[in-house]
């Protein structure tokens, strides 16, 4: 799993971006890949990173 923090999350469009630890590429996120509640700026979270059709999505994202 990776860790890192959320750099933006839209509650009403239910999607955002989380930066990787690191110099990592940003991953977008849906409301529908995240365990429990709702995410925001700055949570730290963990998660599963796979390549999309536009580049990296964070899965199986959980708050730290």
């Amino acid at each position: 799993m990776v860790k890192g923090e959320v750099k933006f999350f839209n509650g009403t469009k239910n999607y955002g971006f989380i930066a990787p630890e690191g110099d990592g590429e940003d991953h977008f996120v849906h409301r529908s890949e995240v365990e429990s509640g709702d995410l925001e700026k700055g949570d730290e979270v963990k998660f599963e990173s796979v390549e999309g059709d536009k580049g990296k999505k964070a899965v199986n994202v959980r708050k730290v």
